[in-house]
């Protein structure tokens, strides 16, 4: 009897520690859970995964930044040249089925790029082909022989072009390829954003740039690239003279002083009036976001409204003063180093 009192004094003795020892333990979680649930609130924006959406009331998708940088510079082309919508609907559409928009270094037998084209066919030398905007051209050279194109259905219209093996491989992609023409050639306004974390060098194997064989940069800060002479190089390229950059531009946008300014033209004589006007600005605004990772693009403003990298999970957000509808305010960032 006098053992089993003492086992149980010292059971006594023993149970309020281990409920201490509890206490500590769940006071210590709760910190943790705290200080973790300030980590994530302080750097929600780095728990959205990078990527582009198109929203509109037909509907929505998502691309990866390289593909909607490829497809801005399909429609960017198109609009250089003052194709119709349908064009930018029909090139797209064949890009997704041939590559799913990426600039690929290779494919069945010697095709390569964002159409498979194949230089044994005469579609141009691989590293013409591997230029988005080279294959982009040769892809409407030959759409706009086809007669009647933009009555054909999609897949005729594209096959015509690719003779491809598989002619009704097209037809697939028609929605999701006209509810991203709407976006990319401006009908759409502010239905075009993407989430950008961090700037890069695109990869040499899916390089939406407007140089054949890509955009390499040195280490060495002293060889980074001019980025303003990038930026007026690929609108340049892309968009021909339907966009000029303005020169010694100041934006009235606080945080964006040092804004490059580009100017939207017409691209053909039915190409005008407000709203034509509005449209050709908001392409022009829409193609800046797709290429705001590899171009170092910081803000673009337009219409009345603002894409921030820094705060790009938002998308597009009112801005009252210092936009306009006829010219689009591009921002880029200063290199590192």
């Amino acid at each position: 009897m006098a053992r089993r009192a003492r086992g149980g004094e010292s059971g006594g003795k023993a149970a309020p520690r281990r409920g201490r020892l509890l206490r500590w333990i769940l006071v210590g979680l709760v910190v943790a859970a705290v200080i973790a649930g300030s980590v994530v609130w302080l750097n929600r924006e780095k728990f959205v995964p990078e990527g582009c959406t198109v929203k509109t009331a037909a509907g929505a998708g998502t691309l990866e930044i390289p593909q909607a940088a490829n497809a801005a510079t399909i429609s960017a082309v198109a609009h250089s040249r003052g194709l119709p919508d349908r064009a930018v609907t029909i090139a797209l559409a064949t890009a997704m089925q041939e590559s799913k928009i990426r600039n690929l270094t290779g494919g069945d037998r010697d095709s390569a790029g964002l159409f498979q084209q194949r230089p044994s066919q005469g579609w141009g030398t691989y590293e013409q082909i591997k230029d988005p905007v080279y294959a982009t051209n040769k892809f409407l050279d030959g759409l706009v022989k086809v007669p009647g194109y933009t009555r054909l259905p999609l897949t005729d219209a594209a096959q015509q072009v690719q003779r491809s093996g598989y002619p009704q491989a097209y037809a697939k992609h028609e929605t999701k390829a006209t509810l991203l023409a709407s976006s990319l050639t401006g009908r759409e306004p502010g239905s075009f954003t993407c989430v950008v974390h961090d700037f890069a060098t695109p990869d040499s194997a899916d390089t939406p740039s407007g140089q054949p064989g890509g955009v390499t940069s040195s280490t060495s800060p002293a060889a980074a690239p001019d980025r303003t002479q990038q930026l007026t190089e690929r609108v340049r390229r892309e968009f021909g003279r339907t966009v000029t950059a303005a020169d010694g531009y100041t934006s009235a946008i606080k945080g964006a002083e040092h804004a490059v300014a580009l100017t939207p033209e017409p691209s053909s004589s039915t190409d005008s009036g407000p709203e034509a006007a509005r449209e050709n600005g908001w392409a022009v605004a829409h193609w800046a976001v797709a290429q705001a990772q590899q171009l170092g693009i910081a803000t673009v403003a337009y219409d009345g409204k603002i894409w921030r990298m820094a705060k790009s999970t938002e998308g597009w957000k009112p801005l009252g003063t210092g936009t306009s509808t006829t010219l689009v305010q591009v921002t880029l960032a200063a290199p590192k180093g």
